[in-house]
């Protein structure tokens, strides 16, 4: 019986088989805090990227090739996926950017399902916005949500927007 919050380490090891020695998400082989409460489920929390990338995300802004640059370099920047995603669904061509922009959604949010697991979430409990490095895979599912719509895919899209819910019960669409 838990009384209040315990961090339980769930430690991680190996490589992808990426040769430039990433591990799991990003870096080294590291132990992932996972939240287990007495209140409810686990919650857990996707490791931060190095912040040269995050910095290079960021310096790129709102121009598609060198966001996809950043991107190409780092597949595994969620926040990079849902950058991508973003853009184009702002294309003038609304049809190509609106199934550009969900292909885009779609590999963010399976590497996000891919870096949770081996994160040690086992296929449910919480995955809040309030940590940011959550965000860039909730960005994706959202927009593979708001782009499931767009093209009338509506089984997916409520598949997704309850997906949301169960992952961050206060979850407010962006």
């Amino acid at each position: 019986m838990f009384l209040g919050t315990e961090t339980v380490a769930i430690a991680t090891q190996g490589t992808l088989g990426n040769t430039q020695g990433s591990h799991l998400a990003y870096g080294s082989p590291m132990s992932t805090p996972v939240e287990f409460s007495s209140h409810g489920p686990p919650e857990t929390v996707l490791p931060t990227g190095p912040q040269e990338t995050l910095d290079a995300l960021e310096d790129a802004g709102v121009d598609p090739e060198q966001v996809a640059s950043v991107v190409a370099a780092n597949p595994l920047l969620l926040a990079g996926w849902a950058q991508l995603g973003d853009l184009a669904a702002k294309r003038t061509n609304a049809a190509a950017g609106q199934i550009e922009a969900y292909a885009y959604f779609r590999i963010g949010y399976h590497r996000g399902l891919d870096a949770l697991r081996q994160n040690g979430w086992k296929g449910s409990g919480l995955v809040r916005w309030a940590h940011e490095s959550n965000r860039g895979f909730l960005r994706c599912l959202d927009g593979l949500r708001r782009m499931a719509e767009t093209i009338g895919e509506t089984d997916e899209q409520e598949r997704c927007a309850q997906f949301l819910l169960q992952l961050d019960p206060d979850w407010q669409p962006r």
